[in-house]
């Protein structure tokens, strides 16, 4: 079988399946359309978020077994065509949970705890001390919607604190000993932080609007590692100028682009970066605490992503 790698990952994955007998080529380069003009040649494509798998491409990929995404989500790629068409789909969401759990848990304790508001004034020159009091995270509720390997990943790191952990999921009986099921409404009620860790589907894209977080009886902490476009940026903001979100830890962003490398336009005319309003107000905010989608991004998650696509691959098609 031969497969072509369009992103570049850890070498483990080219090296192991070069073991087990697959042929591996490499194009980090080439344009979509210099991709589609040769991807007949390949049985399987391994890709992170380079640019999106769609019919025409699909069409013209003839001999594909399957696609493998270095990463959680596929929402980069038809799902139901290449489906259709007997395309195995192979994700890595197993590679970076621990990561992402990490990285949520890191946020919230620095938002409450103004970690990085204090960090600036000092480096600043500035010391005070009651400006900076934080809040214990011990006794509150955390709301979690989406309880699959991030959700749970995030609920296994607060075990260590005295909290009660709620989940809310579009599938039943998904709860374990670290988070109870319940219903969105019950999530809402009593929730004290709200952490989002759903892929990016047509129900999820949108969905923290403002109707959705005034129905929250309680205003809350807000933590987003999952996708940026599954929030209202314009009404997040609303949310906290009026105090309905004490404080937002955002690794990812309405704006970025598909392949979660770049953000912002230029504008043609003058090129400059077209800056959203919205976006100016989380940036100069000190209750908001922003990461260019790096929570499932570390040292270790590169390696362990990497291994969960040639176990996968290994077990489907070694020897077939």
């Amino acid at each position: 079988m031969k497969i072509l790698h369009l992103d570049t990952n850890h070498p483990l994955l080219i090296t192991q399946l070069n073991d087990l007998g697959f042929t591996n080529d490499e194009d980090y380069t080439s344009s979509k359309e210099i991709i589609e003009s040769k991807i007949s040649h390949y049985d399987g494509i391994i890709l992170r978020s380079r640019f999106s798998i769609d019919q025409q491409f699909l069409n013209t990929a003839t001999n594909l077994r399957f696609i493998g995404r270095v990463g959680a989500g596929l929402e980069n790629i038809d799902c139901d065509y290449a489906t259709q068409k007997g395309i195995k789909l192979i994700a890595a969401p197993e590679g970076n949970r621990n990561a992402v759990g990490e990285h949520a848990l890191g946020m919230l304790l620095s938002l409450i705890n103004k970690l990085n508001k204090a960090d600036c004034e000092v480096r600043q020159g500035l010391w005070q001390r009651e400006a900076n009091r934080g809040i214990e995270l011990d006794g509150k509720t955390i709301g979690l919607i989406g309880y699959g390997n991030m959700g749970k990943a995030f609920a296994k790191k607060l075990r260590g604190f005295d909290v009660e952990v709620l989940c809310y999921d579009i599938k039943s009986n998904v709860e374990d000993g670290n988070a109870k099921q319940v219903s969105l409404e019950e999530l809402q009620k009593k929730s004290d932080v709200l952490s989002l860790h759903t892929p990016q589907t047509p129900q999820t894209v949108g969905m923290i609007n403002s109707k959705f977080i005034n129905d929250f009886k309680k205003p809350f902490w807000f933590i987003n590692t999952a996708r940026g476009k599954s929030v209202i940026t314009n009404d997040l903001v609303a949310a906290l100028k009026s105090g309905k979100i004490f404080g937002a830890g955002l690794d990812v962003l309405e704006y970025e682009k598909s392949s979660f490398e770049d953000m912002f336009k230029m504008d043609a005319t003058s090129s400059a970066v077209e800056m959203p309003e919205a976006f100016d107000y989380l940036i100069k905010a000190d209750n908001v605490l922003l990461t260019p989608h790096v929570a499932g991004w570390t040292v270790e998650s590169k390696e362990k992503l990497a291994q969960t696509i040639v176990d996968k691959i290994k077990a489907e098609f070694y020897n077939s």
